[in-house]
């Protein structure tokens, strides 16, 4: 006769859909998400789009209309779905108590707080870690965990001006001028995804967890790229050229009858095929245009040229004779059109949801693709404190300790 053991608390902290996820590549994976704002939350969002088993914590509100509307509204749909979330007060022993009776359990931990909060709510790597060493924690700052600005506060704007972004963003001779996006955010989200399957590959190896962190500022200057390259390498401080190339020439935006469109013509090929499919085989034998030393200085004149010939026709004309002769080029849609186009509806970049609130809807699809697996959204994202008894059930919570803790608000 073989005794039956009790499941453990990790595995009754398994997501109601485990089942569903088992197949999927970071099935099985514990992440206990402290994120707030976009840049935490994004990475997270990766970690869940693809099976992992994410229990967010949030601090008990208020339930005012302000709080509701916050937590209901679309962006954080967007950012936080296929996650369960529970309610604590870090600032309580109980709450903390809780906390780390869940990082004992957990594979990883993502936090984007100011760095001292993190030591001052006793949640960083250091408190993490002395129960769970095989902890892998994941942290994001505006400026850098440690230096000299390590203690300001960061948000996206900053980042983009303090990476030198903006200074090569807009019209030439304009101010400053941020992106359309939050990219600084999005883009250290990313990096910090990247840097967490890092450690856990590592950590196969090791049996170790470790600490990795980015922040706004480092990725946004990372993304700078051959940017940072020009002033590095060759001395050189790039400025804004507006929707021209800063070196590849011609590469712009161009008016046609009924739009605009994206070009880019720059190799001696692409070049030579312009030429051909617009008729005009006296810009090939212009000895300004017949290189792409000359092409670039004589920019102004050969864009002029260009936006001029454009104008003949309409976009979909162009999209379509230009992009047969292998010149890149594509029509400039607005968001609505974006979800329209026939090669976005395919890619799956637009996902059904069914939500309360929303009703059948859709939420922004996940860029990555594994092979053999679809993409979807299992869950919205759920209401403060819905999971907050079953989760701390798992660890061991009786119905009394939930009650005295609910009398105390701490969840």
């Amino acid at each position: 006769m073989t005794s039956r053991t009790e499941p453990t608390a990790r595995e009754r902290l398994a997501a109601p859909d485990a089942a569903d996820t088992r197949a999927l590549p970071l099935a099985g994976l514990l992440v206990i998400d402290l994120t707030l704002a976009r840049a935490g939350p994004t990475c997270v969002r990766h970690l869940a789009d693809w099976g992992a088993n994410v229990i967010r914590v949030q601090a008990p509100d208020d339930g005012s209309e302000e709080v509701i509307g916050r937590r209901d509204g679309s962006d954080y749909q967007n950012l936080h779905r296929n996650k369960r979330v529970v309610t604590l007060d870090l600032k309580s022993p109980e709450g903390h108590a809780a906390f780390l009776a869940l990082a004992r359990e957990a594979d990883v931990v993502v936090e984007n707080m100011r760095v001292k909060v993190k030591h001052r709510l006793k949640v960083s790597y250091e408190d993490v870690r002395a129960v769970n060493p095989r902890i892998v924690y994941g942290s994001i700052s505006g400026f850098g965990q440690t230096g000299p600005y390590a203690d300001r506060p960061g948000v996206d704007q900053i980042a983009q001006g303090m990476s030198g972004t903006m200074s090569v963003t807009g019209e030439p001779g304009t101010p400053p001028l941020r992106t359309g996006i939050a990219v600084a955010d999005v883009t250290a989200g990313n990096t910090l995804a990247l840097a967490i399957m890092m450690a856990l590959y590592a950590r196969e190896r090791t049996g170790e967890g470790a600490w990795v962190h980015t922040s706004l500022l480092e990725s946004q200057i990372f993304m700078l790229d051959f940017q940072a390259t020009r002033f590095l390498v060759d001395q050189v401080v790039p400025r804004a050229v507006g929707n021209a190339h800063p070196t590849a020439v011609p590469t712009g935006v161009f008016a046609t009858s009924d739009g605009h469109v994206a070009l880019g013509a720059s190799s001696s090929a692409q070049w030579k095929h312009l030429c051909e499919v617009t008729g005009r085989a006296d810009w090939a034998s212009d000895p300004q245009w017949q290189t792409q030393r000359g092409r670039a200085k004589d920019r102004a004149r050969l864009h002029a040229a260009i936006g001029e010939e454009l104008l003949r026709r309409d976009t979909a004309h162009w999209v379509e004779a230009l992009n047969a002769a292998g010149i890149p080029i594509g029509p400039i849609y607005a968001i609505d059109q974006v979800f329209a186009d026939p090669q976005v509806k395919h890619l799956g970049m637009a996902l059904p949801v069914r939500h309360p609130r929303f009703g059948d809807t859709h939420l922004l699809g996940s860029p990555i693709n594994v092979e053999g697996h679809a993409k979807r959204i299992r869950s919205t994202a759920p209401l403060t404190g819905e999971h907050t008894d079953g989760v701390l059930s798992a660890l061991g919570y009786t119905p009394e300790d939930l009650a005295a803790m609910r009398a105390k608000r701490v969840i």
